[in-house]
């Protein structure tokens, strides 16, 4: 067995500092193969640096995921070119900097594939993701004929797109984990294929916001429907994620639990 530890939507700096103050021991504790971490809100709330991703580059982490707001900031769009273990949803259009999967190893020599892919409800115009994960684990099996682990960043706005990339790609990957909205859901399950689903995994940052902002831009806006500058918030920082553990020899889950973990 190996265990998949994938860490929800990284928010701005209090979610680095949750990062850094937890994943290391979460890795030890629960005895960790290989991370993934959704960073595409890492830099401010929106996108990513490259003065970000060195500062996160420090930690034991294998796979960068990431989704709409990876375009927000100007200088973190060639970085998709320049990490190869920086990935961006596979059903953005041809021609677009960066690639949808790629392959990383354990400590013990075991490939696992990771894919990112995002939803179109209520999202930015983009490629069918159903389609494109097809396609996506077709390429995948061309390239690596004897790889059976495969993890899927499922970023997507509704609930029942997420779920239903769940039952598509059931069988077919290891685990769907859903990113996005922020917030941890309460549906972690293993579907009757073998693949390990849950709608949100959570943000890692602060919970006394919405969704990782101060409440009172947020509030505003919501109240007179005029555009506010929202200022990430800073509080009740916690990390959130979800374990994996996943027969290598089939690529089947066998279990996942949620992960939290609370401060600084």
């Amino acid at each position: 067995m190996i265990r998949l530890l994938f860490i929800g939507d990284v928010m701005g700096s209090a979610g680095r500092r949750a990062l850094r103050e937890h994943l290391e021991r979460v890795i030890d504790r629960e005895r960790v193969d290989l991370v993934a971490v959704n960073v595409e809100n890492a830099a401010g709330g929106f996108g990513i640096t490259a003065g970000v991703l060195a500062e996160m580059e420090k930690l034991p982490v294998d796979v960068w995921t990431t989704g709409n707001h990876v375009w927000d900031k100007k200088e973190g769009i060639p970085l998709l070119d320049a990490h190869p273990t920086l990935i961006r949803p596979a059903n953005y259009p041809e021609g677009n900097p960066g690639r949808g999967w790629c392959v990383a190893e354990t400590a013990g020599g075991v490939p696992v594939a990771v894919v990112n892919l995002q939803g179109q409800s209520m999202m930015p115009p983009i490629d069918n993701p159903f389609r494109v994960a097809d396609r996506v684990l077709d390429e995948i099996a061309g390239a690596h004929p004897s790889l059976k682990v495969i993890l899927v960043d499922m970023h997507a706005e509704a609930t029942s797109e997420k779920q239903a990339m769940g039952w598509h790609l059931d069988g077919r990957a290891s685990a769907v984990l859903g990113t996005h909205t922020h917030v941890p859901t309460a549906d972690e399950r293993i579907l009757p294929g073998g693949t390990a689903f849950q709608t949100d995994v959570g943000m890692t940052g602060p919970y006394e916001s919405v969704i990782g902002m101060k409440p009172a831009k947020v509030l505003e806006r919501f109240i007179y429907n005029t555009p506010r500058p929202f200022e990430p918030a800073k509080r009740d920082i916690q990390l959130h994620g979800a374990l994996v553990e996943v027969d290598e020899g089939t690529g089947k889950a066998v279990a996942i639990k949620r992960i939290r973990e609370d401060g600084p």
